[in-house]
């Protein structure tokens, strides 16, 4: 064990981990949050991603010893109390999914996508969503979702 701090959603956190720890289960036990979840564990499925420095990464993966001072975004840290992120809300409007279990990756996917490119192709989106699992088939409102997030962005620079 060792005491690590680690940067979550704008606040620093120390905890006492294993370096090796995966940083999915520092978020979740030590730091009590909902998201990100558990999928797979072996970072196929996307339902762990958090945004580190900016890219989507997959937490079931990541041992907190190769975090040192990035920072680490999860779903919760999208939003304010004041406001919600574009995304979100764009994946609200679209009503986007039926279960919700992978939600986790498929927001912080396109966040993370849209941060980088605020206007992707269909086959960039696509290209960045290959990799994320969606059991219940919302594909459809997923890809209106990130479309609608692109278009608020445009409206509003």
């Amino acid at each position: 064990m060792a005491r690590t701090t680690l940067k979550v959603n704008g606040k620093a956190h120390e905890v006492d981990a294993d370096p090796e720890c995966p940083l999915l289960y520092v978020l979740r036990d030590d730091l009590a949050m909902n998201n990100p979840r558990f999928g797979c564990g072996l970072g196929q499925c996307g339902a762990c991603t958090v945004l580190l420095d900016g890219n989507a990464v997959r937490s079931c993966r990541l041992p907190i010893r190769s975090i040192g001072s990035k920072e680490v975004i999860t779903l919760e840290g999208l939003s304010t109390d004041q406001s919600i992120d574009p995304v979100q809300q764009a994946f609200i409007e679209e009503q986007a999914f039926q279960c919700g279990y992978c939600l986790n990756g498929w927001v912080m996917t396109a966040k993370a996508l849209l941060e980088k490119n605020p206007h992707p192709t269909e086959a960039e989106m696509r290209r960045s969503f290959e990799s994320l699992v969606c059991r219940c088939g919302s594909h459809v409102g997923i890809f209106n979702a990130v479309r609608r997030a692109a278009e608020s962005t445009k409206r509003s620079a």
